[in-house]
């Protein structure tokens, strides 16, 4: 994996872990919330799990945030 690649993961992973804190969520509720596992859900916010466009479209809505802002700090 590139340098870029790797810090845009980490980018997508410390934004998550953001929103969901400011949501006062935990990792198992946003894993239910998202149907995707608790343990995937701490790979994402570790920046080592590349979710497929689907996943990043639900993430957003949740959030109500775009697309785009998730690899933003």
């Amino acid at each position: 994996m590139s340098k870029t690649s790797r810090q845009t993961l980490q980018a997508l992973g410390k934004k998550l872990r953001k929103l969901r804190k400011e949501h006062n969520l935990t990792q198992e509720k946003l894993a239910e919330q998202l149907r995707i596992s608790t343990v995937y859900v701490g790979f994402l916010e570790a920046g080592k799990g590349s979710p497929s466009l689907k996943l990043l479209m639900k993430i957003s809505r949740k959030f109500n945030v775009k697309v785009e802002d998730l690899f933003h700090r």
